[in-house]
C-alpha cells in the first residue's frame, strides 16, 4: 500500500465486456408495443404489413435469382470466363441485402449493419475464389430462398384475417346491397350466408359478425406483428455482418491503431533524442573541448567552471536518457507489476493507493500495457480530476485482468479527454487497450467520481 488516501472502493464485481460485439441490429425508432389502441401501434402494424406486401412482390424475383445463382457455378465449370460471370452473380447477392436491409430500416424500423466490403483478390485464381466464395452474397441468396414461402404463408395468413376483420366489422352497412339469395323454405334473405339456411340479416347475428370481426382485427395485429419479427430475425442473421467478420474488422482496427500508436512512439523518441538529448552531447563535446584547449593557457579555475558544467549538463542528459528508456519499458516492472504500480504511486504528486491481487503475473505485453495505463489515468487525475486522492486496484477476475482507478475529483472525463503528453489521453488508452482484446470503461458524472475500468487478457500469446 502506498499514500494515505483511499477513496471508498465499493466491492462490487462486474462482468467482463465482450472485446468483439455481438452481432446485433438496433432499433434504428422506438417501437410502440402494446395493445392495438395504444399510440403508434397501429401505424406500426400497417406498416410491417406495408412490409409483407413487398415482401411478397419481390419474393418470385428473390427465389428465381437465388435458383440461378445455386444453379449456375456448375453449369458453367466447364468454362472460366462462366465462372466468373457465375461468382459475379453471388456478388450480386449483396445488392439484393442492401435492399432488404433498407426496407428492414424503413417498415421493420430495425437498423441492420451491412457486412464488411468484398476483399477483391489478387491473382487469376485467388480473384475467382473471392466472387465464388463471397459469404455475404450466399447469405443473402440463402435469405431470397428462404423469404419466398415465408413471405406467401405470412401474407397470405395476414390478409385473409384483415379482410375477414373489415368485412365483420363493416357488413351492417353494406350487406343491404347485396343481391337477395332465396333459403329452403322460398324466403329472399340480404347478407352473407353460412350453410343454405343461416343468413346475417339479423341485428344480434350483426353483432356477433361485428364481434367477430374485432376478434380477427387483433389476431391480425398480432399475427402481422409475430411474421415482420420472423423476418426482423432472418434479416439480422443472414444480411447482417457475421462474428467472424467483426472479429476480423476489430482486429484490423486495433492493428492500425497498435501501428499507428507505435509510430508516434518511435517519432517521439527520435525527437526528444535529437532535439534533447543529443544537443546537450553536443554542447557537452563542446565545453570539453574548450576547457581542453585553455588547459596551460588560462586560469585553472576557469577550465574548472568549464568542466563543472559539462559535468552538470552531462548528468542532466543521463536522467533524460532514462526518462525516454522507461518510456519504452519500466524498469520498474523488472520487480514485477505491484512493485512497478507502487513506484508510479510513489511518484504521484496525489497520495495515491494500490492494491493488487493478483495470484499469477500477467505477460509482459500486459503487464507494460498495465504499468502505462495506470500511469495516464493517474496523471490525468493529476492534471484533470482536481482530486485530493486515489485509489488503484489491480486483480484478477477469472482468468482477465481488471484494472481499476477512482479518484474523488469533480468528474466530467470523456474517452476524448487529452492526455499528458497532449496526445489522445483516454482514447489512445482504449486503443492501447483494444490492441490486446482488451476495453476500457469510464463511469465520470459532474462532480465525481471518476472510476476508469480497464480489462485485459492475463496474456496475449495464443
Amino acid at each position: 500500500m502506498v499514500g494515505h488516501t483511499d477513496p471508498e472502493e465499493p466491492d462490487v464485481t462486474h462482468p467482463v465486456p465482450a472485446a468483439t460485439p455481438p452481432v446485433v441490429a438496433h432499433t434504428a425508432e422506438p417501437r410502440p408495443r402494446g395493445a392495438l389502441w395504444r399510440p403508434g401501434v397501429l401505424t406500426r402494424t400497417w406498416r410491417e404489413y406495408g412490409y409483407l406486401w413487398c415482401a411478397l412482390l419481390l419474393a418470385p424475383f428473390a427465389f428465381a435469382y437465388a435458383v440461378v445463382a445455386v444453379v449456375l457455378p456448375p453449369s458453367v465449370a466447364v468454362t472460366v470466363v462462366g465462372l466468373f460471370v457465375a461468382g459475379w452473380v453471388v456478388v450480386g447477392g449483396r445488392l439484393w441485402g442492401s435492399l432488404y436491409r433498407g426496407m428492414a430500416r424503413g417498415m421493420l424500423g430495425t437498423e441492420i449493419p451491412a457486412p464488411p466490403p468484398r476483399a477483391p483478390g489478387r491473382g487469376f485464381w485467388r480473384r475467382l475464389g473471392r466472387l465464388l466464395g463471397d459469404a455475404a452474397g450466399w447469405r443473402a441468396v440463402a435469405f431470397n430462398a428462404l423469404s419466398f414461402p415465408l413471405s406467401i404463408v405470412a401474407f397470405v395468413t395476414t390478409t385473409v384475417f384483415l379482410a375477414v376483420a373489415l368485412a365483420g366489422t363493416t357488413h351492417w352497412f353494406w350487406y343491404r346491397w347485396l343481391p337477395p339469395q332465396p333459403s329452403s323454405d322460398g324466403t329472399l334473405h340480404r347478407g352473407a350466408s353460412f350453410g343454405e339456411d343461416y343468413f346475417i340479416d339479423t341485428p344480434p347475428r350483426q353483432w356477433i359478425l361485428i364481434v367477430t370481426g374485432l376478434l380477427c382485427l387483433f389476431a391480425w395485429h398480432r399475427l402481422t406483428l409475430g411474421f415482420g419479427h420472423l423476418f426482423r430475425l432472418l434479416s439480422t442473421g443472414l444480411l447482417g455482418p457475421t462474428q467472424g467478420s467483426l472479429r476480423v474488422a476489430h482486429l484490423e482496427q486495433t492493428r492500425g491503431a497498435a501501428v499507428t500508436d507505435a509510430d508516434a512512439r518511435l517519432r517521439r523518441i527520435e525527437r526528444d533524442l535529437h532535439d534533447g538529448t543529443q544537443a546537450r552531447l553536443v554542447a557537452v563535446a563542446m565545453q570539453i573541448g574548450d576547457a581542453r584547449d585553455r588547459l596551460g593557457t588560462e586560469d585553472p579555475d576557469a577550465v574548472l567552471t568549464l568542466l563543472d558544467d559539462a559535468h552538470r549538463d552531462l548528468k542532466d542528459t543521463l536522467a533524460e536518457l532514462r526518462e525516454i528508456a522507461r518510456g519504452i519499458h519500466p524498469p520498474a516492472l523488472d520487480g514485477g507489476l505491484a512493485v512497478a504500480l507502487e513506484t508510479l504511486a510513489a511518484r504521484c504528486p496525489v497520495p495515491v493507493t494500490v492494491d493488487v491481487d493478483l495470484p499469477r503475473r500477467p505477460g509482459p505485453e500486459v503487464e507494460t500495457i498495465t504499468y502505462f495505463a495506470v500511469a495516464e489515468l493517474l496523471t490525468n487525475v493529476v492534471r484533470h480530476a482536481a482530486a485530493s486522492g486515489a485509489y488503484v486496484r489491480v486483480e484478477d477476475l477469472g482468468g482477465s485482468l481488471r484494472i481499476r482507478v477512482r479518484d474523488d475529483g469533480r468528474g466530467g472525463a470523456r474517452l476524448a479527454l487529452p492526455g499528458a503528453s497532449g496526445g489522445t489521453g483516454l482514447a489512445g488508452l482504449a486503443d492501447r487497450a483494444a490492441a490486446v482484446d482488451g476495453t476500457v470503461d469510464v463511469d465520470s458524472p459532474a462532480g465525481g467520481p471518476t472510476v476508469v475500468t480497464v480489462h485485459l487478457p492475463l496474456s496475449v500469446a495464443r
